[in-house]
């Protein structure tokens, strides 16, 4: 879907521009002379907005939803291809679906209010009653009966009740008037068959897809515009409840498959098995999916396994923003110059190699960003860790602890690395540990950056 982002003046952009890094496709539009910053700039309001409509371009005005209605209302009609339209207010605080709920309106106003932070004035009777768009379904289903749906819909809401035929979750979970003696019908099947007024018929189609993706560390506007697109395409969830919640604000008709954190493997067969039968399936991770994350557990098990079925999947990963990145901004550049990433648990390698790989990673002065330092279980490692590098580096090396970043309860510190203890982490932080090279320089708040410099003069 490609998405138009219009604006008429300057104190618009900033939300624009909140919008549009957020989502794939998206156009910053400008009023010329009055705004700066945008990806195109327009004379005529009117013309432009008339123009991108007529192209099939969702159209997302920061401004009045009556000059929006008042532009497009000549154009109105066919509501089966009619763009999503949605107003929002100038500072945010709104967001208007105003047509196209034939064309996903309300899944792309829930997605905008979410990067908002709001709640979309969302007034379609049957999305609010029923949690779910009848005619929209969601990818690997289609409608094959659309016409029928008026009627059919209008009964639901009279108070009628309605039997499902097959399998599908996203109706499932919906709240739906449901009922075994129900005269209406929805019938979920791979066959092409007729349906009625009384009888919804919806067609399975086949995607045969798996994507791996990653959150970031875990505030909504570290996520990626791929990531967004590809979790509200999809059918079904899988990952650790953690990981889950930070995704859980863009859910529409997804189903969830919670898994304990050390369930991995398990989580990689699922995945891959529910992608085998056809539906689109998403592996939620944390940070990016392929550092210490389930990238590697899902080639590990396709390997191992090696299922016939299993060879026709299309396997996407998507990367996020890892923690030692995110942990590196918050205080400068300390990862400025080369440098490594040890994880300090010993639950799939011996305590020996990573040993090992502290004092080789010292030795050759890299800086260390080190994952997983503390767990419950597991309180001696860091401590070891300390005393390996003190081998290598003075008391004095900056190091930088970083906890619970873009979540509630962030907090970000710079030490000597003489003066790390193991009360200064956990599971849910990152440290990077100084090169030799590595430098502090004050901040006018009483803080520090620290930066590791380019050039490495001997």
């Amino acid at each position: 879907m490609s998405i138009a982002v219009v604006v008429l003046g300057q104190a618009s952009v900033p939300v624009a521009r909140r919008i549009v890094d957020a989502l794939p496709n998206a156009v910053l539009y400008g009023l010329e002379h009055r705004t700066t910053g945008v990806d195109r700039t327009f004379t005529q309001f009117g013309e432009t907005v008339r123009e991108l409509f007529s192209r099939g371009t969702a159209i997302v005005g920061i401004c009045a939803a009556g000059i929006l209605i008042r532009t497009v209302a000549p154009l109105l009609n066919n509501k089966w291809k009619e763009p999503a339209v949605i107003a929002i207010a100038e500072d945010g605080s709104a967001v208007v679906p105003l047509l196209g709920g034939l064309q996903g309106v309300n899944d792309l106003a829930r997605e905008i209010a979410t990067v908002l932070e709001t709640v979309p004035a969302i007034t379609t009777t049957g999305d609010i009653r029923f949690r779910t768009a009848l005619l929209l379904p969601p990818n690997g289903y289609q409608l094959l009966n659309p016409d029928d749906a008026k009627t059919f819909l209008a009964d639901l809401l009279a108070g009628e009740t309605v039997k499902i035929e097959g399998s599908a979750p996203w109706l499932e979970n919906s709240q739906l008037p449901i009922a075994e003696d129900a005269r209406l019908t929805i019938k979920v099947t791979e066959q092409a068959i007729e349906g009625g007024s009384d009888c919804l018929v919806y067609q399975v189609i086949s995607t045969q897809r798996l994507a791996i993706i990653g959150t970031g560390p875990g505030s909504a506007e570290w996520m990626s515009p791929q990531v967004r697109e590809v979790l509200r395409s999809s059918t079904d969830w899988i990952g650790y409840q953690t990981y889950l919640n930070l995704v859980e604000p863009l859910r529409t008709t997804q189903q969830i498959h919670v898994f304990d954190n050390r369930e991995e493997l398990e989580r990689a067969a699922l995945a891959l098995n529910l992608a085998a039968e056809g539906r689109s399936v998403v592996m939620v991770s944390s940070g990016d999916p392929g550092i210490y994350a389930m990238a590697a557990a899902v080639f590990e098990v396709l390997e191992r396994e090696n299922k016939p079925e299993w060879s026709a999947i299309d396997i996407q990963v998507c990367p996020g923003i890892s923690a030692m990145q995110a942990a590196a901004a918050q205080v400068g550049a300390p990862l400025g110059h080369d440098f490594c990433a040890i994880s300090l648990s010993d639950i799939l390698k011996p305590w020996e190699t990573i040993a090992d790989r502290i004092c080789a990673a010292a030795q050759a002065d890299f800086a260390i960003a080190f994952y997983n330092p503390i767990s419950k279980t597991r309180t001696w490692q860091l401590e070891k860790a300390k005393h390996l590098l003190l081998n290598y580096r003075t008391s004095d090396t900056p190091i930088v602890l970083a906890r619970n970043l873009g979540r509630p309860g962030q907090q970000t510190q710079v030490k000597r690395l003489g003066d790390l203890s193991i009360e200064d982490a956990d599971m849910r932080t990152v440290i990077l540990i100084g090169s030799s090279k590595t430098r502090s320089i004050p901040r006018s708040d009483g803080g520090v950056w620290v930066y590791t410099p380019r050039r490495y003069d001997s």
